[in-house]
């Protein structure tokens, strides 16, 4: 990360940790708190539960991850309805639809229920701040890595589900890293619809692709991408080709060490449901006084829009040291 995007999240980090420092004594196990996201079986959303595990067991309240299995915008409202009408403490919400969800964090704001947004924003309802990857960040840092390995000049392929705004953000930080690259062109923009096996099938077929139309690089902006992209290269043994993933589950880190994916960019869900756990309670226990006043135009507003928890690059350079991590959490 550069430093001064790492000084900028520190400095929102900081700020937000004010919440943190006031009367623990209030936390009672009886105080419910959930997170509500889609695909919660995935890596990624395992991550991020054992943060809100561990933020949970220290401040002694209960918390429980709910969501779809799949990519269910739909379902995932259902689950957000079903959490609300059990009037919890808190609520962290990673948004799939911004549309579906504004109305759903609206009205749970209005009921007196704090509502965070971690990973993916809604930024039109009327939660109190997100608390996640700043994705057009995450898109630059990728797309500075798609030029250097091309020299400037190739075709290539994202894997996306469009309207998935944390998505629609890392695609435009990539637009931005290519603007001045105009031997770059984007082939397509493949939506997956939360299945990853859409991107093995997509990148068989755009393998055989040949001159102009050949496909140079492979972009994942979601986690479960990359895996089944770097399948695909493997089968056909295209060493020829470049692979940029997302996020840092351990098979996806195996296969940057192994050299099919060139390098992935790295989030922290753990970071971001830890610390968005311990805010909630925060809220809870040190109420707001006016809950759905519009904080985004305060200047003296007690707490922050966005807390941005960072992103990495890592390639063959630095993977050793996330694996060892990984191993180290375990532990």
């Amino acid at each position: 990360m550069h430093w001064t995007l790492r000084k900028a999240a520190l400095g929102a980090i900081g700020t937000t940790c004010l919440l943190a420092t006031t009367s623990c004594a209030k936390h009672s196990y009886s105080d419910q708190y959930y997170m509500v996201a889609t695909n919660i079986k995935l890596p990624y959303w395992q991550a991020a539960n054992n943060g809100l595990m561990k933020a949970a067991s220290q401040y002694g309240v209960k918390a429980e991850l709910r969501g779809t299995d799949s990519f269910d915008p739909q379902g995932e409202v259902g689950e957000f309805r079903t959490a609300v009408a059990r009037k919890p403490a808190g609520i962290l919400v990673s948004v799939a639809d911004p549309a579906l969800m504004q109305p759903e964090i609206d009205k749970a704001i209005g009921a007196g229920i704090p509502v965070l947004t971690v990973d993916s924003d809604s930024p039109n309802s009327h939660r109190l701040f997100f608390i996640g990857t700043n994705n057009l960040a995450a898109g630059r840092l990728g797309g500075q890595r798609v030029v250097q390995k091309l020299h400037g000049k190739g075709n290539v392929v994202f894997f996306s589900m469009p309207g998935q705004p944390n998505l629609d953000e890392r695609l435009r930080g990539y637009q931005d890293a290519f603007a001045n690259s105009s031997g770059i062109r984007i082939a397509d923009v493949v939506n997956i619809k939360g299945e990853s096996t859409a991107a093995f099938d997509n990148t068989q077929s755009m393998l055989a692709k040949t001159g102009k139309d050949r496909i140079d690089a492979f972009i994942c902006l979601e986690a479960s991408g990359g895996k089944d992209v770097a399948e695909a290269l493997k089968r056909a043994h295209a060493t020829d080709r470049e692979l940029v993933a997302m996020d840092v589950d351990e098979a996806t880190l195996n296969l940057v060490k192994e050299g099919v994916i060139d390098a992935t960019v790295g989030q922290k869900p753990y970071t971001m449901a830890y610390f968005g756990l311990k805010q909630v309670v925060e809220l809870h226990e040190n109420p707001l006084k006016q809950l759905g006043r519009d904080f985004e135009t305060d200047s003296f507003s007690p707490v922050p829009s966005f807390v941005d928890t960072g992103v990495t690059l890592v390639d063959k350079n630095n993977v050793d040291i996330f694996l060892r991590s990984r191993q180290e959490s375990a532990q």
